[in-house]
């Protein structure tokens, strides 16, 4: 596994129900492997990390594509509540 700062760690979780945890990478170790150096979206809190196979490295500008698509999608279903809602007045 090999990353650069700037990319995203996302470490999947094993239990039902709970979201994939995701931080920036603010250092890498020699030659891009770990340890990362991740700070975490949820708290801000920052860790060193030895990532294991429950976690994938995405590359900054994928991961803003994928955010991207995530608020198209949002607000596409948004758009269809608020059809609905006035049509139901």
């Amino acid at each position: 596994m090999h990353a650069k700062v700037g990319d995203w760690l996302v470490v999947k979780s094993r239990a039902t129900g709970r979201p994939a945890r995701r931080g920036a990478l603010v250092a890498v170790g020699a030659r891009g492997a770990p340890p990362f150096r991740v700070r975490w979206t949820e708290d801000d809190h920052e860790a060193m990390v030895f990532p294991g196979p429950d976690a994938e490295v995405i590359t900054a500008e994928r991961q803003a594509e994928l955010d991207g698509e995530q608020a198209s999608r949002i607000a596409q279903v948004q758009s269809f509540l608020d059809a609905k809602s006035a049509s139901q007045t």
